[in-house]
C-alpha cells in the first residue's frame, strides 16, 4: 500500500487499523498519524503528529510530507464523551468532513471512512447521530475521489480504552449471541473492531492495486467479515 494517514488512531478501531498496518509485513510503507494523544502503536515507519487542538488537524494533513495516497478515518466520539450532541456533532460530522475536504485539495486519492450500519433506513432519519455520519458519507461522494470506500459495520465490538456506557452489555450480548446461536448471528449484529480495521486496510490495498469493485464502495456487516476475517491475508 502507497502511503497512508489515519485519523482516530487512539480510538477503538483506529487503534486497530494503526496496529494492521504498523505489522512487519508493511515495513516498507510510511503510516502517518494526525491525533490528540500519542497513539500506542510504534514502529519505524510511523509518522505521528501529536496536536491537541483539532482545529488544526486540516493544516496539519495539508503539511504532511509526503502526502498520503489514503487517508483513513475512523475519528468519532460518543454523545457522553463529548458533552452533548453539538460537542459530538463537532467531532462526528464537522471535523471529518474538513479532514476530507483538505484530503481533496492535498491530492489523496483513496479516503476511507468507517460509518455505522442504519443510518439509511426510515426510522434513523431524524436522529442526530444518523445525520452525522449520513452529512459525512454525503460529502466524501460530492467530493469527488478517484477512490472513495464507506464501511458500515453494525455494533462495534471490543474493549475501548475510555468505557462508554452500555459497552459492556453490548459486549456481552454480541458474545452470547456468537457462543448460543452461531457466528453468523453475530456477524449480522455486530463486528469485532479487529475485523473492522482489517477490512478498512483489505478495502484500501485493493482500491490501492485498481481492484477496487466500484469508485464510491460501501461495504456492510457482510462485507466488512469478509474483508476482515475469511479473506484476509498479513
Amino acid at each position: 500500500m502507497s502511503t497512508t494517514a489515519i485519523f482516530g488512531c487512539t480510538g477503538l478501531v483506529g487503534s486497530h487499523v494503526l496496529s494492521t498496518l504498523l505489522s512487519p509485513t508493511n515495513s516498507a510503507q510510511t503510516i502517518q498519524t494526525i491525533s490528540r494523544r500519542t497513539p500506542k502503536s510504534t514502529g519505524v515507519n510511523l509518522q505521528a503528529v501529536v496536536e491537541a487542538d483539532t482545529t488544526q488537524w486540516a493544516n496539519k494533513l495539508a503539511s504532511l510530507a509526503p502526502t498520503p495516497q489514503t487517508v483513513i478515518s475512523a475519528l468519532g466520539t460518543t454523545r457522553v464523551a463529548a458533552g452533548g450532541i453539538a460537542n459530538q456533532w463537532k467531532i462526528d460530522h464537522d471535523l471529518n468532513v474538513e479532514i476530507a475536504e483538505q484530503a481533496k485539495k492535498s491530492g489523496v486519492r483513496t479516503f476511507v471512512f468507517v460509518s455505522s450500519a442504519g443510518i439509511r433506513g426510515f426510522f434513523s432519519g431524524p436522529i442526530p447521530y444518523s445525520q452525522m455520519k449520513r452529512g459525512v458519507e454525503d460529502k466524501i461522494k460530492e467530493l469527488d475521489f478517484a477512490q472513495a470506500i464507506i464501511l458500515r459495520p453494525g455494533l462495534i465490538i471490543g474493549e475501548r480504552e475510555v468505557p462508554h456506557q452500555g459497552g459492556a452489555l453490548m459486549n456481552g450480548f454480541a458474545g452470547a449471541l456468537g457462543r448460543y446461536i452461531g457466528q453468523g448471528v453475530k456477524d449480522a449484529v455486530g463486528q469485532d473492531a479487529e475485523v473492522i480495521a482489517r477490512a478498512a486496510v483489505h478495502a484500501a490495498r485493493l482500491a490501492d492495486e485498481g481492484k477496487a469493485p466500484e469508485k464510491y464502495w460501501i461495504l456492510e456487516g457482510k462485507d466488512i467479515v469478509r474483508l476482515g476475517r475469511t479473506e484476509w491475508k498479513e
